[in-house]
């Protein structure tokens, strides 16, 4: 799939809960996840917030949890974009997303999707010396509302499903 836009359009769930996403509502918001492995891995903060709502919250834990590490619950965008870009964006990474659904809830959508991210520190990646790294498969759940500016993101919540490597290369931005 090619993003060509970081602004999702504007959209509105039509019916309740169990309504069937539209076609067109459901590329917009498959599009969500994308931006944010993209945000990620080229640590690009606009990208971040423009889908994020300010009241945001970021919930890592039950990821960080499983693989041994503490992460706290991040709240508003104002914390969450500098904690994530200066958590993940120093890092040589790359983000795979796959598996993308979308299902209305009250409001607005739920977007699932799976994620294969590689995790080396920062400018070891391309260096075939290097094995030291954190390969995580995980799940992202995004609850969304929409805005007047579009699909925004007000909760994201990983889970990690299996992990290889160092955990701890995934803290070494924040050391």
């Amino acid at each position: 799939m090619t993003v060509t836009s970081t602004t999702p359009t504007a959209t509105t769930p039509a019916g309740g809960p169990g309504t069937e996403v539209t076609p067109e509502t459901e590329r917009t918001l498959a599009r969500l996840p994308l931006l944010w492995a993209k945000a990620l891995d080229e640590g690009d903060a606009s990208v971040l917030e423009r889908l994020l709502t300010e009241d945001v919250v970021v919930d890592l834990t039950p990821a960080t949890t499983r693989i041994g590490l503490e992460f706290p619950v991040l709240s508003g965008r104002d914390t969450v974009v500098p904690t994530m870009i200066g958590a993940v964006g120093p890092l040589d990474t790359q983000h795979l997303v796959s598996n993308v659904t979308a299902r209305t809830r009250g409001e607005g959508w739920v977007v699932e999707a799976y994620a294969l991210a590689q995790h080396f520190l920062p400018g070891e990646g391309p260096d075939v010396t290097r094995t030291r790294h954190a390969l995580m498969g995980n799940t992202w759940t995004f609850e969304v509302r929409s805005t007047s500016d579009g699909p925004r993101v007000e909760r994201f919540v990983m889970d990690c499903r299996w992990m290889e490597g160092d955990p701890s290369v995934l803290l070494a931005a924040v050391a």
